[in-house]
This record gives C-alpha cells, structure tokens and sequence, in this order.
C-alpha cells in the first residue's frame, strides 16, 4: 500500500458505519487493513470497506479465536466496536491481546464509552450526539434539534476519531516499547467536535438557543438560500471585506440597511431581504457572478452534481471504483502520496493469503477447517 501508514498491520473486527470507517481512513492512508469477517455475514459498506483483506473467521470456534489470536501477534493494532464485554466474552479481551504482544495497540470504540450508566445501552448516532450537547444546537429558530445525518457521531465523533487515537497510540508503541487500550466514546468525540462552540459559550458570544448565532443560520451572511429554479446557493460572508463584495455583487451596496451586519436585531429583517433577492434568479446567475470571488460562495450541489463541478473534476475529489463513484482518500501528501482505492473485497477472499503467512501448513489448515474455524 501507498501512503504515510505503509508498514502498519492493523487488525478489524467487521462491524458497520463507524468501524468500517475507521478502518477505510487506515487503509487509505497506507496500513494493511485485515477485517476479521464471520460466516454468513454480509460484506461492510462497499465505499467503506476499500482497501481492505478479509478473512472468514468463526468466533464461536476456539480455534477461530485461536486464529485471530496469531494474527494479532503479528499487528501494529486491533479494534472493535462492540458493546462492554462481549470481547473478553470471546476470550479476545485487552489483556489477554496484550499478553500476547505487548506492543499492541487496542482500540475499542463504542456510542457511550467502556464505563458509566449508559455504557451497557445500545444507541444511534442520534443519541450520542444528543447527550453530548452538540445535537441541541443543530437546527433552525423555533424548530426541533434536526440530525445531520450521521455524520458527527458516528464519523467525525466514532471513527475518525478512532483512526486519530490508532495512529496516536501506534507512535507512542513505537517509541515505548509498550502498547495500550484505547476508549473511543463518540458521545466524546461529539463533544469535542463542538470545542469552538463551547468556547463560545464561554465568551458569552454565543446563545444556547438554535438558529440565532452567527454560524447556525441566525446571521442573513451565513445561510443558504433557494433560487428561481428551486436550487440552493450558500453564502459564509462573515468578514467585512466579504460581506462588503456579497453586497456589490447584489447591488445591495446601496441599501443602507445593510449596513448594520453584526446587529443581531436586524439579521432576520435582513434574511428576508436576501431571501427574495436569491429567489428572483436561477442558481447559474448567482455562480457566474460569485462563483471563484471572495464573497466566500458556493452552489449547493447534490451528490449527483458535485463529482461533475470543475473544480472536483480538476483535483479528483471523486473516482469510479468497484463501478461506482466514490469520495478519494484525503488529505494529500507530498511525499508519500495515497493510491488510488481498491473495490472492497469479498469476505474470505484473502484467507489462504493470510494463513499461509501465519505458518500453518496444510494438515493444520485441514484440522482447523474440520473443527469449523472458519465457519461450517
């Protein structure tokens, strides 16, 4: 693999959404990612599971937990993201991975975290976030707490996180000799997703209420808006010398109005004022008059239009993989740069692979299979 993690082993116990996509930022970034899959069980996200090798393994079998056993001894890392518990029920518990290469680095990432009340309860994105104090402040004034999507929790929260925390520890292994345990709570990772809003708050500059500060939609500067023919613009002219272009490309340089930017009593007067000016024209006249200005713009695209803008088409935002586009690894390196994406594989499709390179001979492979190690 190329990429800054080339030389790095982890190992991946399948699971969904957040897991996955730790393991797909490892991967991209260089690691050999091998997912542990279980008989019978469906392959992760087809996106997600890039770059990976797989091995069937069946974890009610004692010798399926033997097996990766041995392929963790030869690993930089491991991670799961089950509920407290069902690992060391599995005997593939911390201590005893750590027993077995003390140099491990074990990450385990869960909604609620390996400790406190919740901890046992199963959960969603959606709950995670919303006891982290970040769902509260999502959504427009007067309306209830609107989800984006999963995208804070179990992404930027969960996964990369943990992908983060890996690497981290990983280093430290590196340096010290000795591996260690890794608590990835995505209610935490949420909360610390939210630290510039926190030191907001702080400040005394932001209101705990949705949809009436600067960066939630409360500010006519910052907002999106619908146009003539039913397609979006987004508009970020925070700083003065944006809001004062956005206002001669408008031709609203001429109404004083909006002079008072920052008098937060006359942000919802002034939305409307620039809601039905955006109204009056298809979003392609907004684009060849702000489109690459300072006005801090851009069309709203879909996810069928953005692969197709220039300025996607000229970096390679996007790629056909596995017959299907796909967002390309980033960030970017200089040096070692990341290769394009394999297509996720099938289930199993690396097994000879990886147990031939753990040494097993064929009797053993025969013995192994026999007593269902790799499922019946």
């Amino acid at each position: 693999m190329a990429g800054p993690l080339s030389g790095v082993r982890i190992i991946e116990m399948a699971g969904i959404g957040p897991g996955p996509f730790a393991g797909m930022m490892l991967a991209d970034h260089g690691a050999e990612v091998i997912r542990v899959d279980r008989p019978g069980r469906q392959a992760p996200e087809p996106v997600l599971g890039r770059n990976r090798k797989s091995i069937v393994v069946d974890l009610k079998s004692p010798e399926g937990i033997q097996v990766v056993r041995d392929l963790v001894k030869s690993a930089d890392g491991f991670f799961e993201g089950l509920r407290p518990g069902v690992m060391e029920r599995l005997g593939l518990g911390p201590e005893t991975l750590l027993a077995d290469n003390p140099k491990l680095v074990y990450g385990r990432m869960t909604g609620w975290g390996q400790t406190g009340p919740y901890a046992p309860a199963a959960g969603h994105d959606i709950n995670y976030i919303a006891l982290a104090g970040a769902l509260h402040a999502y959504g427009r004034a007067g309306e209830k707490p609107t989800p984006p999507i999963n995208m804070v929790g179990d992404f930027g929260g969960g996964g990369m996180m943990l992908a983060y925390g890996m690497v981290c520890a990983i280093l430290s292994a590196r340096a010290t000799g000795k591996g260690q345990v890794i608590d990835c709570a995505m209610t935490e990772g949420a909360a610390v997703l939210m630290a510039m809003i926190w030191g907001f708050r702080g400040m005394g500059i932001w209101q705990d209420e949705r949809g009436v500060n600067m960066l939630d939609t409360g500010a006519h500067f910052y907002d999106t808006f619908e146009c003539a023919d039913g397609k979006y613009v987004s508009i970020g002219s925070i700083e003065p010398q944006f809001y004062a272009l956005l206002r001669q490309l408008t031709g609203l340089d001429a109404d004083p109005d909006f002079d008072a930017q920052m008098d937060q009593r006359q942000w919802g007067p002034l939305k409307t004022k620039l809601t039905a000016l955006f109204k009056s024209q298809p979003r392609d006249h907004w684009c060849r008059l702000m489109e690459t200005t300072d006005v801090c713009f851009a069309p709203v695209l879909s996810m069928a239009e953005a692969p197709e803008h220039p300025h996607n088409k000229q970096r390679g935002t996007f790629a056909q993989v596995g017959g299907m586009t796909q967002p390309m690894p980033a960030p970017r390196y200089s040096g070692t740069p990341t290769a394009m994406p394999a297509a996720a594989p099938q289930a199993g499709s690396h097994s000879a692979e990886l147990l031939a390179g753990l040494g097993y001979d064929a009797a053993k492979l025969e013995a192994l299979k026999a007593a269902g190690a790799f499922g019946r």
